[in-house]
């Protein structure tokens, strides 16, 4: 039977990387206290240092520049949108005029 996916708070990552960085456990030994895979710890200590104090938003939660890019392509998406609308409607009324 599948091991059931965990789901870790922000902070328990924070402390799980703090291990690591500040308090000179290495990976596979602060891994191994808390039961979780090496591998996981290493990315989230890189995602630590890339993204310092944003890493780890949470669900749903995205860092201000990812929710400005989203908001920006859905903006772009209804502009498109609106300016085919409009060569539509110049070409129907294009037709009728002739």
């Amino acid at each position: 039977m599948a091991r059931q996916r965990r789901k870790h708070t922000r902070e328990f990552k924070v402390e799980a990387v703090k291990l690591v960085t500040q308090k000179g456990y290495s990976v596979a030994e602060a891994a191994r206290s808390l039961d979780i895979a090496e591998t996981l710890l290493r990315s989230w200590k890189l995602a630590f240092e890339k993204e310092g104090d944003q890493a780890f938003p949470g669900h749903g939660n995205r860092p201000p520049l990812e929710e400005e890019i989203r908001r920006l392509q859905a903006e772009n998406k209804r502009l498109q949108m609106e300016r085919d609308l409009v060569k539509k409607a110049t070409a129907f009324f294009a037709r009728e005029a002739l």
